[in-house]
């Protein structure tokens, strides 16, 4: 299947205009980076199903339709998250993140913040403040993988075992995602169309839209990055007390980023008050987390009639890892894709996909989405759900099929397609966005800045 053929499918999946698809310019064809699934055209299409859906909004507000271009090598680049500042690249893996050799197979645990690396020692029967990774594989040897997995998953941790594509297929995790499509959109409450501001033919296709970003790790913000990326306005909500990746540099390009601490009465009232007035509503925390808070979709359809709200998960919404925690580099481990691109290398070790293309790829899904249910919004009324899952990702990645050879070929160059900036982090260099947009380029006029910089309140002059 082709990527022009991959757009197709998510495009008519979402219900959105047939005649629009002709605007698509998309070059190359996999294999572009070293691997034997085609990550590239996961890259390409939903890239590009993203910049489409965004002009598609823009024709809907009274603009021409325009080309847009996607070519295949620079969307896989950039979904590769290379980042540098002030000229060095930071680590962006903990050093006791990775793979364990246990008594039956193998685990892959995540530690990059403090307190899930912290706990997985603690699990190890190893103490925190003087363990060495020597320490915690020798501790991991054992275990076997499974009992680890389920003892850190009830600990609330964020590790999981190897498996082949037919182990996970045989899950009820794995039965449960295979029954779900790549993502939904539903109505979920009346509202008429909210009253957008007019939109010049010069302007940004998602030019006077404000989106609320509540999301920490990779997939989240690079949604949020795309959707200013298109003229939204977009500002990351954190929290002071929660941590962040280094990754936030490169992820915050364009938006503003305020803290409101949802714990406290004068939190919530703030992020209240950004709602009053926002279009789209982007959440990442786990499941059922920020429906105690009083910002679940029923309430925030409630408080601001209209909105669009975008979930994001690890594993989907059914089936007994619904609740569970997880990160990219776990879910591909999980599902099987490190035992099967191990196993295409030859080597006989477990080998991970090139870049964390479940996370880049349900990031321009999520701000697919969040275009195509405002074009709805727009057509028909009401407020809007948007749901999307790195497994479910992962699952239709699955389905694009494999690249005979696409392990051999050398990974090219970042150079042609750096720019650099400044920021609140430092001189950023960072990739160009690949998709190109004939009318109305992409871009971030709002630098980088680091958490808290700004108000939590919109701005009197949207950009």
């Amino acid at each position: 299947m082709n990527a022009s053929e991959v757009l197709a499918g998510i495009w008519r999946h979402a219900g959105l205009p047939e005649e629009a698809l002709s605007f698509a310019r998309l070059t190359g064809a996999d294999p572009v980076l070293p691997s034997s699934f085609a990550v590239g055209t996961a890259a390409q299409s939903t890239m590009a199903a993203a910049a489409l859906a965004a002009c598609e909004l823009g024709h809907l507000r009274g603009t021409g339709r325009q080309l847009v271009g996607v070519d295949m090598l620079h969307a896989a680049l950039e979904c590769i998250g290379w980042f540098s500042l002030d000229g060095q690249v930071p680590d962006q893996w903990d050093a006791f993140s990775g793979l364990y050799r246990c008594a039956d197979g193998w685990v892959r645990v995540h530690a990059n913040f403090a307190h899930h690396r912290d706990g997985a020692l603690r699990l190890m029967k190893l103490d925190p403040s003087t363990a060495t990774r020597a320490d915690a594989e020798a501790a991991m040897a054992t275990w076997r993988a499974r009992d680890f997995e389920d003892a850190a998953a009830a600990a609330g941790l964020v590790a999981t075992a190897l498996r082949r594509f037919d182990e996970w297929d045989a899950t009820p995790q794995g039965q449960a995602v295979a029954a779900q499509p790549l993502f939904t959109i539903e109505r979920i409450g009346d509202a008429p169309p909210l009253a957008l501001p007019p939109l010049r033919e010069d302007e940004r296709p998602l030019s006077g839209l404000r989106v609320l970003d509540l999301t920490r790790v990779l997939a989240g913000p690079v949604g949020g990055r795309a959707l200013a990326a298109y003229g939204a306005d977009v500002m990351l909500v954190n929290s002071p007390h929660l941590p962040n990746i280094p990754a936030i540099a490169d992820t915050s390009r364009g938006k503003l980023s305020a803290h409101a601490d949802l714990r406290t009465e004068e939190g919530r009232a703030a992020l209240q008050q950004l709602v009053a007035d926002a279009h789209v509503f982007v959440q990442g925390y786990r499941p059922g987390g920020l429906e105690a808070l009083g910002f679940g979709p029923a309430a925030l359809a409630e408080q601001r009639p209209g909105i669009v709200c975008v979930s994001l998960s690890a594993y989907g919404t059914r089936g007994p890892w619904a609740s569970r925690r997880g990160f990219d580099s776990l879910v591909q481990t999980a599902m099987g894709f490190n035992h099967a691109e191990g196993e295409a290398a030859g080597d006989g070790k477990p080998k991970p996909l090139p870049m964390q293309i479940l996370d880049e790829a349900t990031g321009y899904l999520i701000a697919f989405g969040a275009a195509a249910a405002l074009w709805r919004q727009q057509r028909e009324g009401g407020s809007w759900q948007v749901r999307v899952s790195l497994a479910q990702t992962g699952h239709w990645l699955r389905g694009l099929g494999r690249v005979p050879g696409g392990l051999s070929i050398a990974k090219p160059g970042l150079a042609p397609y750096v720019e650099t900036t400044a920021s609140g982090f430092g001189e950023l260099a960072a990739l160009r966005h690949g998709a190109m947009l004939e009318r109305t380029p992409p871009a971030w006029p709002r630098p980088s800045m680091p958490p808290g910089s700004h108000a939590a309140r919109w701005p009197a002059v949207m950009q």
